[in-house]
């Protein structure tokens, strides 16, 4: 199979979705893997590591498109790269399609077979390639939270573990799973109060279990929430249902009552948000202010850290990617059943509920 990685042109995306050791892998399997020029310097990793392993370096993205069978990438195609999709043609990625219909009905026109990162499913109904850019955004949230707290930020002022004698900050996570569970751990390591709240009880009480003492736990519901937006000096959005688009936990009307200054860091804004006022932000220009709230909703977090989230995502990609290269994507679906959950799109119809149900679009079944 001829296998191609182009460029991300996202803006502030510094990821790539193959490592060298994966080209040597795929071309000692028989196959042939185009990598566009510079694909991998925003993760360290210059074209000739990729040559040196068998790749054939080509100069643009019109290049790899026209020949690959397999596209391999990390975020969504973006407009430039609409018009290059071609039917009958593999795409491997993160596609968040519920969240921007105009990419939805570009991919669903082309024909291709789209392949979502965020839906494949693992063992015990895990999300395999969902899970280590969750980690990523997880730990960054409070990161970045902590970055945006600070007065020229526009943020309250707050250092997030305070010092003796001063308190230190609040932070409310909504959503317990992968991300929260994440943002909890650095953020209690930075010694602030932090309240993470779910709607599944086996859940609070299994990160009850494992969390440190300054971090508590509290049923997600609409009056818990309302509480802690007072209280919090920051709020995390972590919220996910595979495949669909995160609802709104949190009304603009609901900024009023929060403390001025205060930092909502909206991790599932891929997935369309769960704040009301949230909309895409860039890493060049990540926040803005409403009600005197300060907002970060950058659509690609594990984006910043190139390096780190590049061998974390090719950990997890690569097994599926050297599948469908030697099986197909039927053959794969025989390996790796989760597989079918990620077939989002196939033939010019939508293969995935929720994104049919989001947008009104026919839902059918894909079998491979």
């Amino acid at each position: 199979m001829l296998v191609g990685v182009p460029r991300e042109v996202k803006q502030d995306e510094y990821r790539v979705a193959m490592l060298p050791v994966g080209v040597e892998e795929l071309t000692r399997a028989g196959h042939r893997v185009l990598i566009e020029r510079g694909a991998g310097l925003g993760s360290g990793i210059p074209d000739e590591h990729y040559a040196q392993n068998g790749a054939i370096i080509v100069n643009s993205p019109e290049e790899i498109f026209a020949q690959a069978e397999l596209i391999v990438k990390v975020k969504e195609p973006q407009e430039s790269e609409w018009p290059l999709l071609r039917k009958g043609q593999l795409l491997f990625t993160y596609l968040h399609f519920a969240a921007d219909e105009e990419l939805t009905m570009a991919v669903l026109q082309s024909g291709v077979t789209a392949i979502a990162y965020e839906t494949l499913r693992g063992p015990n109904n895990s999300l395999p390639c969902l899970t280590p850019m969750s980690e990523v955004a997880g730990r960054m949230s409070v990161q970045e939270g902590a970055k945006f707290l600070e007065r020229p930020q526009e943020g309250r002022g707050i250092l997030l573990g305070g010092v003796p004698g001063v308190q230190p900050a609040h932070i409310a996570i909504l959503g317990g799973g992968v991300v929260g569970k994440n943002a909890a751990q650095i953020a209690a390591g930075f010694q602030a109060d932090v309240v993470i709240m779910d709607v599944n009880v086996d859940r609070l009480r299994y990160l009850e279990d494992v969390m440190p003492p300054n971090v508590n736990t509290l049923f997600s519901d609409r009056h818990n929430i309302r509480q802690q937006l007072e209280v919090a000096d920051l709020v995390i959005g972590a919220i996910l249902i595979p495949g669909a688009k995160a609802p709104n936990l949190v009304t603009a009307k609901d900024l009023k009552i929060m403390k001025q200054g205060a930092v909502i860091i909206d991790v599932c804004i891929d997935q369309g948000g769960c704040f009301e006022t949230s909309r895409p932000t860039t890493h060049s220009d990540p926040t803005y202010l409403v009600d005197g709230i300060v907002h970060y909703c950058v659509t690609n977090m594990p984006g910043a850290v190139g390096r780190t989230s590049t061998y974390a995502l090719c950990n997890v990609t690569f097994p599926y990617v050297l599948q469908i290269a030697n099986k197909g994507l039927h053959g794969a679906c025989g390996v790796h059943p989760g597989l079918i959950d990620a077939v989002n799109m196939a033939d010019g119809k939508v293969t995935n509920k929720p994104v049919a149900e989001t947008f009104g679009l026919a839902y059918v079944p894909w079998t491979p």
